[in-house]
């Protein structure tokens, strides 16, 4: 069990339920076209589900970068992070690969059991949308690395966690409970995208020389460590820059704007990225640029609690 446990690597687990937050608590700080309370917008069993679900993606994800990494001998003795299960022999690439398809199962059952407690047959097209966008998020999880063909292998992994960690995850979740779209959400959708990108491009900017060598052409191997360390520059600066311009849109109150906490340990670890020489020393911001952006997305979750205080006095 304890491999297992390892081998899911828990600690990437808060930064994919960041986008869930806050579009789930944007859900129930916004009124909807239709006449309905804040309160019964959101759901309880919804958050529960598209959490399990986004969970259930993240460990599939793992699993099969494991598996396939595994397999085509790209962990290897090279590898500068942490050894995983298959390189260290602690599980076989059998039984990784069994865990890969009960993940995968699980987890579309997962996913049909939000669609459904979502939409019901009130709204068949939203669930046949989602439902594809469930199909292909799975899909996704496993050919990062899993075949001949593994995107990651061709450096679409940013584009991958982009989207489904970052514009599906907090725009989708909002829309699950709304059922309608709100432009102004797109903002801190991207920057949590960009947050997440920037996790996978750290990962990749330390592991350059190895994936190199195993000819893994991620982005970051493909236009070398010292634009890599620009394009990071981008990911993280832009996505401060867009939870600000949302904050200001929705006219936040002063004491709303607390969720700048989260800058702090973010401006540090850019400082110790823009000092750092030796790729190799990067492994621990991963998880500080992991923890900074679930913590982002908490402080702005309980900003939009503190604005329905506001809605709630409307209402009644």
């Amino acid at each position: 069990m304890k491999h297992w446990i390892e081998a899911a690597r828990v600690r990437t687990l808060p930064l994919s339920v960041s986008g869930i937050i806050v579009g789930s608590f944007y859900a129930l700080s916004s009124p909807t076209d239709e006449v309905l309370t804040p309160t019964q917008v959101f759901s309880w069993k919804i958050f529960g589900l598209l959490i399990l679900t986004t969970i259930g993606l993240q460990v599939l994800s793992n699993f099969a970068n494991d598996y396939g990494d595994g397999v085509k001998g790209t962990d290897n003795e090279d590898r500068v992070g942490p050894k995983r299960a298959i390189q260290s022999g602690v599980i076989t690439p059998a039984a990784m690969k069994r865990a890969v398809i009960i993940t995968a199962f699980l987890t579309f059952l997962s996913a049909v059991a939000l669609i459904y407690t979502s939409f019901h047959f009130k709204y068949f097209y939203y669930s046949v949308v989602f439902l594809i966008l469930g199909i292909m998020a799975i899909a996704s999880a496993i050919r990062y690395t899993v075949g001949k063909g593994a995107y990651g292998y061709r450096g679409y992994g940013d584009l991958f966690v982009f989207v489904f960690f970052g514009l599906v995850s907090t725009f989708g979740s909002y829309f699950m409970f709304a059922k309608e779209l709100n432009w102004l959400l797109f903002l801190p959708s991207i920057a949590i995208g960009f947050l997440s990108v920037g996790v996978l491009n750290l990962n990749n900017m330390r592991d350059e020389e190895s994936d190199r060598k195993a000819g893994k052409n991620t982005i970051v191997v493909k236009m070398g460590g010292a634009a890599a360390k620009k394009y990071h520059f981008f990911l993280v600066i832009s996505a401060m820059i867009l939870v600000l311009i949302f904050a200001f849109l929705n006219d936040f109150h002063f004491d709303q704007y607390i969720f700048v906490v989260a800058y702090f340990p973010l401006v540090g670890h850019l400082i110790t990225v823009y000092k750092n020489q030796n790729p190799k020393l990067l492994d621990p911001e991963l998880k500080k640029l992991a923890i900074s952006t679930f913590l982002l997305s908490v402080l702005l979750a309980l900003c939009l609690i503190f604005f329905l205080s506001d809605l709630v006095v409307n209402y009644v």
